[in-house]
Protein backbone atom coordinates (compact mmCIF):
# COMPACT_ATOMS: atom_id res chain seq x y z
CA UNK A 1 0.00 0.00 0.00
CA UNK A 2 2.84 2.27 -0.29
CA UNK A 3 1.88 3.87 -3.64
CA UNK A 4 -1.11 4.80 -2.35
CA UNK A 5 -2.28 7.74 -2.89
CA UNK A 6 -5.41 10.34 -2.05
CA UNK A 7 -6.76 11.83 -5.59
CA UNK A 8 -9.77 12.98 -4.42
CA UNK A 9 -11.99 14.07 -0.78
CA UNK A 10 -15.44 14.44 -0.68
CA UNK A 11 -18.57 15.22 2.23
CA UNK A 12 -21.90 14.79 1.93
CA UNK A 13 -23.28 17.87 3.75
CA UNK A 14 -26.83 17.12 3.79
CA UNK A 15 -27.41 13.04 3.56
CA UNK A 16 -28.75 12.14 0.22
CA UNK A 17 -28.12 15.56 -1.46
CA UNK A 18 -24.47 16.56 -3.81
CA UNK A 19 -21.34 15.76 -2.83
CA UNK A 20 -19.19 18.63 -2.10
CA UNK A 21 -15.21 18.07 -3.27
CA UNK A 22 -12.30 19.05 -0.66
CA UNK A 23 -8.66 19.60 -0.86
CA UNK A 24 -8.37 18.88 2.67
CA UNK A 25 -10.50 17.25 5.59
CA UNK A 26 -10.10 17.04 9.57
CA UNK A 27 -10.68 13.53 10.74
CA UNK A 28 -11.93 13.54 14.24
CA UNK A 29 -11.77 10.25 16.08
CA UNK A 30 -14.71 9.21 17.41
CA UNK A 31 -16.67 11.16 14.39
CA UNK A 32 -14.95 10.88 11.15
CA UNK A 33 -15.33 13.78 8.93
CA UNK A 34 -17.31 16.90 11.08
CA UNK A 35 -19.41 18.12 8.23
CA UNK A 36 -20.28 14.97 6.64
CA UNK A 37 -23.73 14.34 6.74
CA UNK A 38 -23.90 16.90 9.20
CA UNK A 39 -27.82 17.88 7.86
CA UNK A 40 -30.24 15.24 6.43
CA UNK A 41 -34.04 15.83 5.65
CA UNK A 42 -36.55 13.97 8.14
CA UNK A 43 -39.34 12.68 7.39
CA UNK A 44 -41.58 14.87 9.92
CA UNK A 45 -42.57 12.16 13.01
CA UNK A 46 -45.11 12.65 15.80
CA UNK A 47 -42.33 10.83 18.01
CA UNK A 48 -39.59 13.58 17.47
CA UNK A 49 -40.17 16.75 19.37
CA UNK A 50 -40.45 19.61 16.79
CA UNK A 51 -38.76 22.29 18.71
CA UNK A 52 -35.49 20.92 18.16
CA UNK A 53 -33.75 20.78 14.73
CA UNK A 54 -30.96 18.55 16.25
CA UNK A 55 -32.08 15.16 16.42
CA UNK A 56 -30.20 11.62 17.64
CA UNK A 57 -28.97 9.14 14.90
CA UNK A 58 -31.76 7.54 13.29
CA UNK A 59 -32.19 4.22 10.64
CA UNK A 60 -31.50 5.80 6.93
CA UNK A 61 -35.66 5.11 6.30
CA UNK A 62 -36.30 8.07 8.22
CA UNK A 63 -34.72 10.33 6.33
CA UNK A 64 -34.93 11.33 2.18
CA UNK A 65 -32.53 9.67 0.27
CA UNK A 66 -31.31 9.78 -3.44
CA UNK A 67 -31.58 5.65 -3.38
CA UNK A 68 -35.49 6.16 -3.13
CA UNK A 69 -35.96 9.13 -4.91
CA UNK A 70 -33.00 9.19 -7.94
CA UNK A 71 -34.45 12.39 -8.79
CA UNK A 72 -32.77 14.21 -6.21
CA UNK A 73 -29.22 14.23 -7.96
CA UNK A 74 -30.71 16.09 -10.16
CA UNK A 75 -30.22 18.67 -8.13
CA UNK A 76 -27.09 20.98 -7.37
CA UNK A 77 -26.96 21.22 -4.09
CA UNK A 78 -23.93 23.35 -2.19
CA UNK A 79 -23.33 24.22 0.87
CA UNK A 80 -21.74 27.08 2.53
CA UNK A 81 -19.56 26.30 6.04
CA UNK A 82 -19.27 30.53 6.53
CA UNK A 83 -22.84 31.53 5.88
CA UNK A 84 -24.63 28.79 6.49
CA UNK A 85 -26.64 28.86 3.42
CA UNK A 86 -27.71 25.80 1.60
CA UNK A 87 -28.31 26.74 -2.25
CA UNK A 88 -30.24 24.69 -4.85
CA UNK A 89 -30.26 24.97 -7.98
CA UNK A 90 -31.04 22.85 -11.63
CA UNK A 91 -29.20 23.36 -14.86
CA UNK A 92 -28.01 26.40 -13.32
CA UNK A 93 -31.21 27.98 -12.11
CA UNK A 94 -31.29 28.91 -8.74
CA UNK A 95 -34.28 27.25 -6.83
CA UNK A 96 -33.45 28.14 -3.06
CA UNK A 97 -30.89 29.68 -0.90
CA UNK A 98 -31.68 29.54 2.37
CA UNK A 99 -30.13 29.75 6.34
CA UNK A 100 -29.72 26.28 7.76
CA UNK A 101 -29.16 27.83 11.62
CA UNK A 102 -31.96 29.71 11.28
CA UNK A 103 -36.20 28.34 12.43
CA UNK A 104 -37.23 30.08 8.75
CA UNK A 105 -34.62 29.40 6.64
CA UNK A 106 -34.92 25.62 7.91
CA UNK A 107 -38.95 25.57 7.14
CA UNK A 108 -37.85 27.25 3.74
CA UNK A 109 -35.56 23.99 3.36
CA UNK A 110 -38.29 21.94 4.30
CA UNK A 111 -40.83 23.05 2.25
CA UNK A 112 -38.68 23.05 -1.05
CA UNK A 113 -37.70 19.62 -0.62
CA UNK A 114 -41.16 18.51 0.23
CA UNK A 115 -42.73 19.90 -3.03
CA UNK A 116 -39.65 18.88 -5.12
CA UNK A 117 -40.79 15.04 -3.62
CA UNK A 118 -44.64 15.70 -4.22
CA UNK A 119 -43.50 16.92 -8.12
CA UNK A 120 -41.27 13.08 -8.84
CA UNK A 121 -41.65 9.54 -8.76
CA UNK A 122 -40.22 7.09 -5.63
CA UNK A 123 -38.14 4.28 -6.72
CA UNK A 124 -40.22 0.88 -6.67
CA UNK A 125 -38.26 0.37 -2.69
CA UNK A 126 -38.91 3.42 -1.18
CA UNK A 127 -39.60 3.30 2.05
CA UNK A 128 -42.01 6.92 1.86
CA UNK A 129 -43.44 6.75 -1.22
CA UNK A 130 -46.43 8.58 0.25
CA UNK A 131 -44.27 11.99 0.06
CA UNK A 132 -44.29 12.42 4.24
CA UNK A 133 -43.44 16.58 4.71
CA UNK A 134 -39.74 16.63 5.09
CA UNK A 135 -37.76 19.32 7.96
CA UNK A 136 -34.18 20.02 7.83
CA UNK A 137 -32.20 18.37 11.02
CA UNK A 138 -29.13 18.88 12.24
CA UNK A 139 -26.44 21.48 13.09
CA UNK A 140 -24.43 24.28 11.34
CA UNK A 141 -21.60 23.16 13.61
CA UNK A 142 -20.94 20.09 12.18
CA UNK A 143 -21.39 18.07 15.50
CA UNK A 144 -24.16 15.98 14.23
CA UNK A 145 -23.75 13.18 11.73
CA UNK A 146 -26.25 10.83 9.86
CA UNK A 147 -24.16 8.32 8.31
CA UNK A 148 -26.58 5.01 6.67
CA UNK A 149 -24.96 2.92 9.89
CA UNK A 150 -24.81 4.01 13.56
CA UNK A 151 -20.65 3.26 14.16
CA UNK A 152 -19.34 6.23 12.95
CA UNK A 153 -17.12 5.55 9.87
CA UNK A 154 -15.75 7.06 5.97
CA UNK A 155 -15.88 5.46 3.15
CA UNK A 156 -12.79 4.86 0.30
CA UNK A 157 -13.14 3.62 -2.80
CA UNK A 158 -10.36 2.77 -5.35
CA UNK A 159 -10.09 4.39 -8.80
CA UNK A 160 -8.95 1.25 -10.03
CA UNK A 161 -12.12 0.19 -9.30
CA UNK A 162 -14.33 2.84 -10.87
CA UNK A 163 -11.96 2.23 -14.23
CA UNK A 164 -12.79 -1.81 -14.19
CA UNK A 165 -16.23 -0.73 -14.14
CA UNK A 166 -15.97 1.34 -17.03
CA UNK A 167 -14.37 -1.05 -19.35
CA UNK A 168 -17.11 -3.54 -18.37
CA UNK A 169 -19.84 -1.40 -19.19
CA UNK A 170 -18.53 0.66 -21.80
CA UNK A 171 -19.08 4.42 -20.03
CA UNK A 172 -16.77 6.54 -18.14
CA UNK A 173 -18.48 5.34 -14.12
CA UNK A 174 -18.41 8.92 -11.99
CA UNK A 175 -17.34 8.17 -8.65
CA UNK A 176 -20.23 10.41 -7.15
CA UNK A 177 -22.27 6.97 -7.67
CA UNK A 178 -20.64 5.59 -5.02
CA UNK A 179 -20.59 8.78 -2.74
CA UNK A 180 -17.23 8.18 -0.73
CA UNK A 181 -14.75 10.42 1.31
CA UNK A 182 -12.29 9.52 -0.12
CA UNK A 183 -11.43 8.36 -3.61
CA UNK A 184 -7.74 6.55 -4.12
CA UNK A 185 -4.96 6.17 -6.74
CA UNK A 186 -2.56 3.34 -7.13
CA UNK A 187 -4.76 0.43 -5.25
CA UNK A 188 -5.83 -2.42 -7.89
CA UNK A 189 -9.64 -2.93 -8.26
CA UNK A 190 -11.12 -4.51 -5.57
CA UNK A 191 -7.96 -4.34 -3.56
CA UNK A 192 -9.00 -2.16 -0.72
CA UNK A 193 -11.30 -5.42 0.17
CA UNK A 194 -8.64 -7.56 1.61
CA UNK A 195 -7.94 -4.54 4.10
CA UNK A 196 -10.44 -5.07 6.15
CA UNK A 197 -9.50 -5.60 9.66
CA UNK A 198 -5.89 -3.37 8.84
CA UNK A 199 -5.02 -0.38 10.59
CA UNK A 200 -3.46 2.22 7.93
CA UNK A 201 -2.47 6.01 7.79
CA UNK A 202 -4.30 8.34 5.89
CA UNK A 203 -2.54 11.79 5.55
CA UNK A 204 -1.97 12.24 9.47
CA UNK A 205 -4.63 10.45 10.97
CA UNK A 206 -5.06 6.65 12.12
CA UNK A 207 -8.00 4.58 10.88
CA UNK A 208 -8.89 1.07 10.94
CA UNK A 209 -10.31 -0.52 8.07
CA UNK A 210 -13.60 -2.31 9.49
CA UNK A 211 -16.32 -3.72 6.15
CA UNK A 212 -16.61 -3.98 2.86
CA UNK A 213 -19.37 -1.71 1.20
CA UNK A 214 -22.30 -3.56 -0.08
CA UNK A 215 -23.86 -1.46 -2.49
CA UNK A 216 -27.48 -1.34 -3.33
CA UNK A 217 -29.60 0.29 -6.93
CA UNK A 218 -28.39 4.14 -5.74
CA UNK A 219 -25.16 3.24 -8.21
CA UNK A 220 -27.42 2.75 -11.01
CA UNK A 221 -28.01 6.54 -10.25
CA UNK A 222 -26.61 8.81 -13.10
CA UNK A 223 -25.59 11.88 -10.91
CA UNK A 224 -26.15 14.59 -13.32
CA UNK A 225 -29.64 13.76 -14.29
CA UNK A 226 -31.30 11.77 -11.10
CA UNK A 227 -31.97 8.91 -14.03
CA UNK A 228 -30.85 5.11 -13.66
CA UNK A 229 -28.88 5.06 -16.41
CA UNK A 230 -26.63 2.07 -16.27
CA UNK A 231 -27.64 -1.64 -14.44
CA UNK A 232 -24.25 -1.04 -12.53
CA UNK A 233 -25.69 -3.07 -9.67
CA UNK A 234 -27.04 -6.17 -11.67
CA UNK A 235 -23.47 -6.11 -13.40
CA UNK A 236 -21.32 -6.14 -10.16
CA UNK A 237 -23.08 -9.25 -9.40
CA UNK A 238 -22.99 -10.74 -13.10
CA UNK A 239 -19.44 -10.07 -13.72
CA UNK A 240 -17.57 -9.87 -10.63
CA UNK A 241 -20.29 -12.33 -8.31
CA UNK A 242 -20.05 -9.28 -5.69
CA UNK A 243 -21.96 -6.11 -5.07
CA UNK A 244 -19.13 -4.77 -3.52
CA UNK A 245 -16.99 -1.53 -3.69
CA UNK A 246 -14.57 0.09 -1.90
CA UNK A 247 -14.44 0.01 2.58
CA UNK A 248 -15.31 1.56 5.48
CA UNK A 249 -13.01 2.95 7.89
CA UNK A 250 -13.41 4.26 11.57
CA UNK A 251 -11.05 6.80 13.11
CA UNK A 252 -8.47 6.11 15.51
CA UNK A 253 -6.52 9.13 16.06
CA UNK A 254 -7.36 12.75 15.01
CA UNK A 255 -5.29 13.85 11.79
CA UNK A 256 -5.77 15.68 8.42
CA UNK A 257 -6.09 14.37 4.99
CA UNK A 258 -4.85 16.34 2.10
CA UNK A 259 -5.20 15.58 -2.05
CA UNK A 260 -2.37 13.48 -2.56
CA UNK A 261 -1.40 12.67 0.68
CA UNK A 262 -0.13 9.14 1.14
CA UNK A 263 -1.86 6.07 2.68
CA UNK A 264 0.52 3.81 4.35
CA UNK A 265 0.84 0.48 7.02
CA UNK A 266 -0.06 1.35 10.87
CA UNK A 267 3.46 -0.21 11.77
CA UNK A 268 4.00 1.77 15.29
CA UNK A 269 2.10 4.70 17.33
CA UNK A 270 3.97 7.14 15.36
CA UNK A 271 2.44 8.90 12.67
CA UNK A 272 3.88 9.24 9.34
CA UNK A 273 6.08 12.98 8.65
CA UNK A 274 5.02 15.00 6.17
Amino acid sequence: MTAVSVKQLFIHPVKGLTPQAKNCVDLKAGHGIPGDRAFALMYESQAIDHASSIVPWMKKQNFAMQCDWPALAALDCRYDPQTAVLTVKRQGVELLAAETNTPTGRDRIGAFFTGYLAAIYPSQAARHPDRAPLRLVGDCTGTTRYPDREPVHLSLVSQATLDQLSVTTGKIIDVRRFRPNVLLEGVPAWAELAWVGQEIYLGTARLQITAPINRCLNIDVNPETGERDIQLFSLLQQHFKHKQTGVLAKVITDGKVTVDDGLIPHVSHQPPTS
